[in-house]
């Protein structure tokens, strides 16, 4: 591989901005500094004007392959993330067969080493009978093991307490959780199936699935966790009540209760229902204002750990059914970083923040070996991003399968001009290269 120097771009790393160069030899960050002198052996690459992040780091992806390849696949949505300035991503086992046996979570590992241009890794999927397999997985280079505490698309609901008891006190690894009550939600759905029948309002959905649903299941997985003192990693938190669950008192690389919040919970809030219905149906879902607001409070002072995407696709005939019948989840992995930039031009948070969640705080939360920073002897995983020129999002610029974006019609003030994963331009702002793969990731466990 031919060293790159990259040239005079405003560096955004670790809580500082500075203007710098960098220099990338055989995969790695070899040197970063103000004024690297080229040589005949180095492609010369100009940034000035631009701006240069570390890789984004999505801890929550559902890319549908295996089984649902109708709504997306390894290569169309890992495609879109690198297009997006994401360059590693976590995906999750709610997928057809459900990965559940060490043999069906390797068949994923083996369809990304042929087709993802990002790094890739994959959550060991739990059930209410499989804890043997569970115990199987290899640390090292296995992201975690996923519960889903509350059922969702691809139903891997575990249930029994005396299950749940046995992961959290036996399960070594990061164990992550989606947290939603389902005894609440049942009685909730059949509330507004009483009222509405079958034509529920999609104004519901937030009512249903409800906040008092997510703070029963979170508590509980927060208190099994300190009970046993698991690594418990909370997903997609949706309401302001859950956010007082979190500590901000130490520093992230010693807690061992974490959490995220994903950029549709930052973005939208349950007025939005009214415009664009079943296309901001997530579970949990987008709830109010206040709750809103309250996320990105508790983002911003460090109570919440990590911005991720719960990037999610369906196709539009399957969005465009009614509420018991239209999926939840929407994709987002090639316009997060966007809407995140578009927040830090509003002053909701600054861009050295966006570059902690995305890309900093995954990697300490996980444990990532060499990646999630700009550092001499790191990955050169790396964004580009043009602070001067805007993208509308259309579908003639949608790299999603399923051929759709919740953000239709938005101007972002920032584009995506390069991303380098592992040292190779794989998208130069305007292709994806096909020939170029990503890494599995490995993990300091």
């Amino acid at each position: 591989m031919k060293s790159k120097l990259l040239k005079g771009a405003k560096i955004f790393n670790e809580g500082k901005s500075f203007f710098a160069d960098v220099l990338i030899e055989n995969e790695r960050i070899a040197r970063i500094d103000a004024n690297i002198s080229a040589s005949e052996n180095m492609e010369v690459i100009d940034l000035e004007g631009k701006w240069l992040l570390p890789g984004c780091i999505d801890d929550q992806v559902h890319f549908r392959e295996p089984g649902l390849t109708h709504k997306g696949n390894i290569q169309s949505e890992s495609r879109a993330a690198v297009a997006g300035g994401i360059t590693s991503f976590m995906e999750m086992p709610n997928t057809v067969p459900n990965a559940l046996t060490q043999k069906l979570l390797q068949d994923k590992y083996d369809i990304a080493s042929q087709n993802s241009p990002a790094n890739y890794s994959f959550f060991m999927g739990a059930s209410n009978d499989n804890l043997e397999e569970v115990l199987r997985t290899d640390g090292k280079n296995v992201c975690g093991v996923k519960i889903f505490m509350g059922s969702s698309t691809g139903n891997m609901l575990v249930d029994r307490s005396e299950t749940l008891e046995r992961l959290f006190s036996q399960v070594p690894l990061l164990i992550a959780t989606h947290c939603e009550d389902e005894a609440t939600i049942r009685r909730n759905t059949e509330i507004y199936r009483e009222k509405y029948g079958e034509n529920v309002p999609m104004e519901m959905h937030p009512l249903i699935r409800s906040a008092e649903a997510c703070h029963i299941s979170s508590s509980f997985a927060s208190n099994l966790a300190k009970k046993y003192n698991t690594r418990l990693h909370i997903l997609h938190i949706s309401t302001g009540i859950e956010v007082d669950l979190f500590d901000n008192s130490i520093p992230l690389e010693q807690k061992r209760i974490t959490s995220e919040a994903c950029v549709h919970h930052l973005w939208f809030n349950d007025q939005d229902y009214k415009t664009k219905g079943t296309f901001i149906k997530w579970n949990p879902a987008v709830k109010t204002e206040e709750d809103r607001l309250a996320i990105w409070k508790g983002l911003l002072n460090d109570k919440i750990d990590i911005i991720a995407t719960d990037h999610a696709p369906h196709t539009i005939d399957e969005k465009n059914g009614t509420y018991f019948n239209a999926p939840s989840g929407g994709p987002l992995v090639q316009h997060a970083l966007l809407a995140m930039l578009e927040k830090a031009k509003d002053g909701v948070i600054s861009v050295e923040k966006v570059v902690e969640k995305m890309a900093h705080a995954p990697a300490i939360c996980f444990q990532l070996e060499e990646r999630g920073f700009i550092r001499e002897g790191y990955y050169a995983d790396l964004v580009i991003v043009d602070p001067n020129e805007n993208v509308t999002v259309s579908k003639s610029n949608i790299l999603y399968h399923c051929g759709w974006s919740p953000f239709e019609g938005t101007n972002f003030s920032h584009k995506i001009a390069g991303t380098f994963v592992n040292g190779n331009l794989v998208y130069d702002g305007d292709k994806v290269r096909t020939d170029l793969f990503g890494k599995r990731l490995t993990f300091n466990k």
